[in-house]
């Protein structure tokens, strides 16, 4: 059976099978954290910008030269525009992320002592940082969670396994992360992130998604044998 569950099932058995897969998820992959290598809460926070429309281990690769060369906001701040395309550029649509990251690192110094912020609100005034961005640091860096990271990966999965009720193909982040956190516990917000993209890597991919290995594929309708 392909598709969504009718609007029979309820929000309360949406939420009780949110949790089962939740917990087969959690016993496969066991601790997950985000891909992107980082060793404070601006380089998770330029990383994260750098991997819109880009792979994580692209990122992997740039950031490793473009933190020795640009150690703190205030550097990244002051670099010279065209020089700091030139380090990003592999990571696509490098102009506008180099504008980004610089308008975001003169606020970050400005207003926030050189200091990313640890609030949803004031993360969402950087320039170039909306919910997702947001979500990633908070939950990653600073242990906060206030939202639930919806990339590709969580958005595909969501829908695929009628975890949203959020029109097919809407492409809307915002409402999918609200379906998604009125059945899946608080605590557990950045986790369900983590594994759904970890499964969306590995198992349920995009074109061939692999239901005979999957763990949750008794609470999936998509897999054909839900339960």
């Amino acid at each position: 059976m392909v598709g969504k569950i009718t609007t029979r099932e309820s929000l309360d058995q949406r939420r009780v099978r949110a949790r089962k897969i939740l917990a087969r998820l959690r016993k496969t992959y066991g601790p997950v954290s985000t891909a992107l290598r980082h060793g404070d809460a601006l380089q998770l926070l330029i990383s994260t910008i750098l991997s819109a429309q880009s792979t994580d281990d692209t990122i992997n690769r740039i950031t490793p030269g473009l933190f020795e060369k640009y150690p703190d906001a205030l550097a990244l701040a002051e670099a010279d525009r065209s020089e700091l395309e030139r380090v990003i550029y592999p990571s696509g649509f490098f102009r506008q992320k180099a504008k980004s990251i610089q308008g975001t690192c003169r606020m970050i110094v400005d207003r926030f002592g050189g200091q990313v912020p640890s609030t949803m609100e004031d993360l969402l005034e950087l320039p170039g940082v909306a919910r997702k961005t947001a979500n990633v640091v908070l939950g990653s860096w600073f242990g906060r969670n206030d939202g639930i990271v919806v990339d590709t990966h969580v958005g595909r999965l969501a829908e695929r396994m009628s975890l949203t009720w959020t029109a097919r193909n809407a492409k809307d982040a915002v409402r999918i992360e609200n379906d998604l956190m009125e059945i899946i516990p608080r605590r557990s917000w950045t986790c369900f992130s983590h594994l759904l993209i970890r499964h969306g890597r590995t198992v349920c991919t995009a074109r061939k998604p692999d239901c005979a290995a999957c763990p949750a594929a008794a609470l999936c309708p998509a897999a054909g044998t839900f339960e």
